[in-house]
């Protein structure tokens, strides 16, 4: 996601159009048409007011919240739901009549609000604001069709679901590559505390950032493990950080959360009687890792011992990896049950 506000004033051949419960096609005056037909909030100032907000998602079901004709470029993306729906419903991005997603998230790991849990993020392409107000701006652009979907995997319907999709019709650069993102968790162990951020993508590309649910099993520190990217499928990797705090923006430690335009430790959740928990996010804009062939992301769960020696960590990781790349991607989708995205 690049912009410049030199950019504002200048005049582009585009349409732009929004998705949303009021137009959920995205039509020409195809906003607030709903009838309340003498029931509900507006029942007395009738059609063409606040009719249709929301829709509701039912229990172990899919929506499919846009599906829109190309070329176009998705700007914004706003959603608030029920906190209980972050780590139960997932969502997908396809592009261009692709089988495989090109996206597919956890919907509040998308936002970079982890473990499930609603707290604030003050950054640059993702904000989340008083209360629970998820905000995307990652340029998405696509040639012939872009279908956005929704799936409950819960037992448990979730009725206030709203959200807006802001998007623009006109013509997509050649060098225009497409947006992914893709969710991983790992159990570590003392024989392998490394996770695997991203993995198997084949293709040019570049990757723009992360976001990583931390739960942690063990006292003291837990983040002296380093983030290693490998690129062009070498053995040894060419950019490794020097600690999980240092990749994520901070230093010694932490010792307090914070939120900025490109990296941020918004969530240190030490309630009693709880595991440590921690949510943090990288953005690669003004430095993107660029690949021509492939690309592999890892972290290590590291610790100390005693004696000053780095201890291997048992923990719970759940990281989201965000890339652009030409297509065709690798396969990254699986059938996902809802323990398996639960928080612990």
């Amino acid at each position: 996601m690049y912009f410049s506000f030199d950019e504002i004033y200048e005049l582009r051949n585009e349409l732009s159009r929004s998705i949303s419960a009021e137009n959920p096609d995205g039509r020409v005056s195809g906003a607030a048409l709903e009838d309340p037909s003498g029931i509900g909030p507006a029942r007395r100032l009738g059609k063409g007011w606040k009719v249709r907000p929301c829709i509701e998602l039912q229990p172990n079901g899919k929506v499919e919240l846009a599906k829109i004709k190309g070329p176009g470029t998705i700007r914004h993306i706003w959603i608030t739901v029920d906190s209980e729906a972050y780590r139960s419903c997932l969502i997908r991005f396809f592009w261009d009549n692709e089988l495989y997603p090109s996206v597919e998230v956890p919907l509040g790991d998308f936002f970079a609000c982890t473990h499930g849990l609603r707290y604030r993020v003050n950054s640059l392409p993702v904000s989340v604001n008083p209360s629970g107000g998820f905000n995307c701006y990652w340029s998405m652009p696509f040639r012939s069709e872009a279908r956005i979907e929704i799936e409950n995997l819960s037992s448990r319907s979730f009725k206030g679901f709203f959200y807006q999709i802001d998007y623009s019709l006109g013509q997509v650069p050649a060098s225009a590559a497409y947006f992914h993102a893709s969710w991983r968790r790992t159990m570590t162990t003392r024989d392998n505390p490394e996770h695997v951020i991203l993995d198997n993508v084949k293709g040019r590309g570049h990757y723009v950032g992360t976001v990583a649910a931390w739960t942690q099993f063990s006292n003291g520190w837990w983040g002296e493990g380093e983030v290693k990217f490998f690129l062009e499928g070498e053995d040894t990797p060419t950019i490794c950080t020097t600690g999980t705090e240092d990749y994520f923006g901070g230093a010694w430690c932490f010792g307090e959360t914070f939120s900025s335009p490109f990296c941020g430790y918004p969530l240190w959740s030490k309630g009693e009687g709880e595991v440590p928990r921690h949510g943090l996010y990288r953005w690669h804009i003004p430095d993107p890792i660029r690949f021509n062939s492939s690309i592999k992301v890892t972290v290590q769960a590291l610790g100390w011992y005693k004696d000053g020696t780095f201890q291997p960590l048992t923990d719970d990781i759940a990281t989201v990896a965000y890339w652009y790349q030409d297509e065709p991607h690798s396969n990254f989708s699986k059938v996902y049950s809802q323990d398996e995205l639960w928080a612990r």
